[in-house]
């Protein structure tokens, strides 16, 4: 939810520092994995003398399960809109953003800022840092020489088991976050994304397991390198992380092809949120780490560097043409008639869904 793995050797990980003092010039940065310019890391420690301490996570339930906990340590952590950064909003986890000390706020688009206000009424408590679509990535010859004919540009290419079994050999991958996997493929059987139905939920636990054995493993973050390197030929995945990886295997010359696929069912629109927690201990400096990357500059320097898009309209023109022409980065008007977005479910139907992905994990 956002381009290099970041090589921060300086930025000590939250987890070896202690505790830290109110007045010290620190932003503690929890975000996703390869989703930040480490350029941009760079000139904000110059330019505000502000050390950023930058902790990163493959999952939204990692990041929940942290913020949820309470004194995470953290000032600025990145959710996706749903269900997580609503979530966190019901239960007060995450403080209003005080916009006199954000004036690069006028920055964003406010059509897609509108997108978010169904979980954010106002959008008191954060900003679109980068968004983007959860597809599958694929390796064309790998998938052409062992499943020829299998549609690439539907879901049954990983959920239909006989088209999972032929690519198991060369590596099949399924994203470690049921947030993420249980609407799509609600919308693959043709259901609500949001149902809370527990027939369908069972349709769900039917396919998914009909393609449990042949999956290699689970990963969020790890995928990008599998598809990179060739050890993988099928991953269901998040679209910049595909992006990167096909990036990196061209960087590598090795020749690994690896594309990104929307599916014709539907695809997964989701919106990371710049947000604040409630008990952050370095508020000032995390509303001016917010208002550092709303810069047009920066953040088109952060989808140079993650391949995601972000909500600055400003930013275009210092983006890299072909990653403004690439699909898979920013989805042409007939593909975006197909994405959706997801809402929260009912805390009971959000227990049945982790019982069901544990089972399905555990292989029944």
């Amino acid at each position: 939810m956002i381009g290099r793995r970041l090589a921060l050797a300086a930025l000590l990980p939250l987890s070896l520092l202690g505790a830290t003092r109110a007045e010290e010039k620190v932003v503690n940065v929890y975000n996703w994995t390869d989703y930040i310019d480490p350029a941009a890391i760079k000139r904000f420690e110059a330019e505000t003398g502000i050390t950023v301490r930058y902790d990163m996570f493959d999952s939204l339930e990692t990041l929940e399960g942290k913020l949820l906990a309470g004194h995470s340590g953290y000032d600025v952590v990145v959710p996706t809109n749903e269900p997580t950064f609503s979530r966190l909003i019901k239960v007060g986890a995450l403080a209003e953003i005080d916009r006199s000390k954000v004036p690069n706020w006028k920055n964003l688009d406010p059509q897609m800022m509108a997108e978010v206000a169904s979980s954010d009424p106002g959008n008191r408590h954060g900003a679109i840092y980068l968004w983007g679509t959860t597809g599958f990535g694929f390796a064309p010859d790998k998938v052409a020489a062992l499943a020829p004919g299998a549609p690439v540009d539907s879901w049954d290419l990983l959920f239909k088991p006989e088209n999972a079994k032929r690519l198991a050999p060369c590596g099949i991958i399924m994203m470690d976050s049921a947030i993420d996997v249980i609407p799509s493929v609600l919308r693959y059987l043709g259901k609500s994304q949001n149902s809370t139905d527990p027939a369908d939920l069972a349709a769900v636990e039917r396919t998914l397991m009909g393609i449990r054995p042949y999956i290699r493993t689970f990963a969020s973050g790890g995928a990008l390198e599998a598809l990179a390197g060739g050890s993988a030929c099928l991953a269901m995945d998040y679209s910049g992380d595909v992006a990167q990886a096909g990036a990196r295997a061209r960087e590598a010359g090795h020749g690994v092809v690896v594309r990104y696929a929307m599916p014709k069912e539907g695809a997964q629109l989701a919106f990371d949120m710049l947000a604040i927690p409630a008990d952050a201990p370095h508020k000032e400096a995390a509303l001016a780490f917010i208002n550092f990357l709303l810069q047009p500059d920066v953040m088109a320097g952060i989808t140079n560097a993650t391949m995601y898009p972000n909500a600055v309209p400003a930013s275009r023109p210092m983006i890299r043409p072909e990653l403004l022409a690439d699909p898979a980065v920013y989805p042409p008007a007939d593909m975006a008639s197909r994405l959706f977005t997801i809402g929260p479910v009912p805390a009971a139907a959000e227990r049945a869904r982790s019982r069901m992905w544990d089972r399905f994990k555990a292989g029944g």
